[in-house]
C-alpha cells in the first residue's frame, strides 16, 4: 500500500490521474472524522475511548481493534456488500517524515528507492528494508535536490486497514494529517506550520512551495512552555540555514489558546501568524488531514 505525499497538489500524480476515492477518514487518539468527496463533503465525527488508539511509530497503534470496527462502521453509511475506495490519513505521529538533500539523484525509481532507504536507515528505529517509504524529489535549488521522505513501518499500516477492509472499504490512499493539510497551505516565502493534535506537534518549514524540514514530537502535556520550546530550535534553523527570517506562521489544532498564543508568538519572533483555513470548515486538531485532502481533489 503506497504512502502518499500529500503536500500540495503537484505532489499527487498518482491520485489526479485515477478518479479519487468516494470518501475519506481521519484517524486520530480523539476518534474518526468522515467525509464524502465532491463538491459538498459531508461530514461525521465519531469520538473514541483513551486507549482504542496509541500513537507510535514502532510499535502497534491499534489497541482495540474490535471498537475502532465499530466506531468506523458507525460513521461510514452503509453501502450494502459493495466494495469502496477511501482514502486514509493517518495520525503524523504513526510516520516518520524528513527532509534529505542529495548533490544528484538517480533517474531510475528502483535506485531513488534504494538510495532513500539507505538514508533512512540510521534515522527510523525500525526496520527500512520491509517498511513503507514514499518520497517526492522536489524542485533542485542551488545544485542540491531535496526529497520529502515518508515512512511507517508495515504491521502500523497493515492494523489501521484491517477494520477498514473487514467492512468493505479499501483504503486505496495512505497519508499522514500533516502532509495532507499541507493543501490549505498557500506558497509564500518562508513558513511555518505548527499543528496540534493531541500531545502531538508537528512543525513543517516550507520555503515558498519546497519542504525545508519536518518534525513532529510527542509532548509530556502539551503546555504552552513546552510547545514554544519545542518552536524555538525551528525558528534558529530558519535564521541559520535559510539565512531569513520566516515570514509567517500558520497554526492549527489550538483551539481556543490560539488567539493568545498568535499574540505572543507574533511579538516573540516578529511573525505573522494566522489559522489554518478551509473552504470546508474551520481545521482542527482532528480534521485538518481530511480538509486538506478534499481540497487536493477538489473538482
Amino acid at each position: 500500500m503506497p504512502l502518499g505525499i500529500a503536500s500540495f497538489e503537484h505532489l499527487l500524480p498518482a491520485l489526479l490521474k485515477d478518479p479519487p476515492p468516494a470518501c475519506a477518514f481521519e484517524l486520530s487518539e480523539a476518534g474518526i472524522e468522515f467525509a464524502t468527496v465532491g463538491s459538498s463533503p459531508q461530514f461525521k465525527f465519531g469520538p473514541l475511548e483513551p486507549g482504542v488508539i496509541s500513537l507510535s511509530p514502532v510499535h502497534d497503534n491499534i489497541q482495540q481493534p474490535e471498537l475502532l470496527q465499530a466506531k468506523i462502521q458507525s460513521v461510514a453509511p452503509s453501502n450494502g456488500q459493495k466494495k469502496r475506495r477511501a482514502a486514509l490519513i493517518l495520525p503524523d505521529y504513526c510516520a516518520r517524515v524528513t527532509v534529505l538533500d542529495f548533490d544528484a539523484f538517480p533517474a531510475s525509481h528502483d535506485e531513488q528507492l534504494a538510495l532513500v532507504r539507505f538514508r533512512m536507515k540510521k534515522s527510523v528505529p525500525f526496520d527500512v528494508d520491509s517498511a513503507i517509504v514514499s518520497y517526492h524529489a522536489q524542485p533542485s535549488v542551488e545544485g542540491k535536490i531535496e526529497v520529502v521522505v515518508a515512512v511507517m513501518a508495515w504491521e502500523i499500516i497493515a492494523r489501521y486497514e484491517a477494520p477498514f477492509r473487514q467492512l468493505g472499504i479499501h483504503p486505496g490512499f495512505i497519508t499522514t494529517s500533516a502532509l495532507a493539510a499541507l493543501n490549505l497551505v498557500k506558497p509564500d516565502k518562508v513558513t511555518v506550520v505548527v499543528k496540534l493534535s493531541g500531545r502531538t506537534l508537528t512543525i513543517l518549514v516550507l520555503d515558498g512551495s519546497v519542504v525545508k524540514l519536518a518534525r513532529c514530537v510527542e509532548m509530556e502535556a502539551a503546555l504552552f512552555e513546552e510547545i514554544e520550546s519545542t518552536l524555538h530550535p525551528t525558528f534558529a534553523y530558519i535564521e541559520d540555514e535559510l539565512q531569513t527570517k520566516a515570514s509567517r506562521l500558520v497554526e492549527c489544532g489550538f483551539g481556543a489558546e490560539e488567539r493568545d498564543y498568535a499574540s505572543r508568538w507574533q511579538d516573540e519572533w516578529e511573525v505573522a501568524v494566522e489559522p489554518l483555513k478551509s473552504r470546508f470548515g474551520m481545521p482542527g486538531e482532528n480534521n485538518a488531514g481530511l480538509l486538506g485532502y478534499l481540497e487536493s481533489v477538489r473538482g
